[in-house]
């Protein structure tokens, strides 16, 4: 990724940066001083930003920020919406293993099934989005449990269904906070013969969500 870095872009948001609760404004001299860049470098720079509306400059020659933070800081607080990072994830696990790829969440003593893609099998667990189960029984059950490793696959053989099989893996963001479980179901006797494949894909498919979670605010809806 280092040789798709742009320096001019970097120093622009360097200037940025500078600007905080405390210092709301720089003269050229202050933002040559906090930066270490030349006069005529910070000139450049900021004539840009102010075109963009990201600063403004006073008749003093006093910089602030401008407008155009503004109007992008409420799309930051509101968070990046979750399902657009767990459905394509949840597509891959139904497409590689044909069965149904959901994505639960824990509230209370019930586990909420958010997102789902039922798998493509004609014979197959059939889940609807917003259905409501005990947070105890089951493989998305454990995986959102305490008393279970949040990373480690967990799996129900007709736990909560004598005809239903399910592995389950907890997501956690980078802080450790639990942000939910990618669980695949399926008939008993075909999910159970492929079980071991499950696991892997579970595995795989959780590390690399993980990896992708920003950290900034996420919403659900």
């Amino acid at each position: 990724m280092a040789q798709r870095r742009v320096e001019a872009v970097e120093r622009a948001l360097t200037l940025l940066e500078v600007f905080d609760q405390t210092h709301r404004e720089f003269s050229l001299t202050e933002l040559s001083q906090a930066t270490g860049f030349y006069k005529s470098t910070i000139l450049r720079l900021m004539a840009s930003l102010e075109v963009f509306g990201y600063v403004v400059r006073d008749h003093r020659g006093i910089y602030r920020i401008g407008p155009a933070a503004t109007r992008l800081a409420p799309l930051a607080v509101e968070g990046i919406q979750v399902e657009g990072l767990i459905r394509p994830v949840l597509e891959s696990l139904r497409d590689t293993s044909g069965e149904t790829a959901s994505f639960y969440i824990r509230d209370g003593e019930e586990r909420i099934c958010l997102y789902r893609e039922n798998g493509r099998h004609e014979v197959r667990h059939h889940l609807e989005q917003g259905t409501r189960l005990p947070l105890r029984q089951g493989a998305a059950g454990k995986a959102l449990c305490d008393e279970h490793p949040h990373r480690e696959v967990q799996v129900s053989l007709g736990e909560r269904e004598p005809s239903v099989a399910a592995a389950a893996i907890g997501i956690e963001r980078h802080d450790g906070e639990l942000l939910g479980a990618l669980a695949l179901s399926g008939p008993r006797e075909r999910f159970a013969s492929s079980l071991d494949e499950h696991r892997r894909l579970l595995s795989e498919r959780a590390a690399a969500l993980e990896s992708s979670l920003p950290r900034g605010p996420l919403r659900f809806h």
